[in-house]
């Protein structure tokens, strides 16, 4: 779990508080992902530190009382994302591991995306990871992904010139991952998977996925005032069905 940024378009919100921990709907945005996480049946989480990092320890403990066990890691410098997985590599070495990003509210199928990533991987010597797509209607302001018929990504294409747009589908800030992913993460060095380790592992001929999400599914950025207004207003409703759904 990515929970180290400062969220620096969030303040004044985010002055004292790391960005995952934004009250959403009177919980900590934090708590809303540990609780997906949760019903997904994941309940070893990994969350990485930075800015202000007794908010998340002081309010979470252990996990115990999310369902999860928590193991933290404090970075002194952001490291990104990739960089916050290789320094946990000892705790994602025994098996497939998760990443998802702690601005992202969303009620994604995990347990339908574990299963896409595994019969990838048993179908294809190799295969290292599977990301989950979305559909964007600003193609040209997000990072693009293409994919072939079978699911497997052709190409990655960083904020494309409106010429350049080859497909309204994006990185959606979840994504399963082999262990041997975390070799290909420089130790002790600033590294994100979405602008570097990816594309680099694509370059290399790595077999990588990617699952658009289902119709349907809330995903939402927590990135800006805006988007966090956005989600004050949708998600209880979004919540709410859930629960009488």
């Amino acid at each position: 779990m990515l929970a180290a940024g400062e969220g620096t378009r969030l303040r004044p919100l985010t002055l004292n508080l790391p960005k995952a921990m934004v009250p959403v709907a009177g919980r900590p945005l934090l708590a809303h992902i540990l609780a997906w996480l949760a019903r997904h049946g994941i309940r070893d989480v990994a969350i990485n530190l930075h800015h202000c990092p007794d908010v998340i320890t002081d309010f979470f403990g252990d996990g115990s009382a999310s369902g999860v066990r928590i193991t933290y890691s404090y970075e002194e410098r952001l490291l990104g994302t990739a960089g916050a997985a290789r320094r946990l590599q000892s705790f994602l070495r025994d098996g497939p591991f998760l990443v998802a990003y702690g601005d992202v509210l969303t009620d994604l199928d995990l347990t339908a995306l574990l299963a896409f990533h595994r019969a990838r991987v048993a179908a294809t010597p190799g295969a290292a990871a599977t990301l989950a797509l979305y559909r964007v209607p600003n193609p040209t302001e997000v990072g693009l992904v293409g994919l072939d018929a079978t699911g497997r990504i052709t190409r990655f294409l960083e904020k494309p010139r409106p010429e350049e747009v080859f497909t309204d589908l994006a990185n959606a800030g979840v994504l399963v991952a082999e262990p041997a992913v975390l070799d290909a993460i420089p130790d002790g060095e600033f590294a994100d998977f979405g602008l570097d380790v990816l594309p680099g592992l694509l370059a290399a001929g790595a077999p990588l996925y990617g699952w658009p999400i289902p119709e349907g599914t809330y995903l939402l950025d927590i990135g800006s005032l805006e988007k966090y207004a956005q989600a004050q207003r949708e998600w209880p409703v979004r919540a709410r069905a859930r629960r009488l759904g």
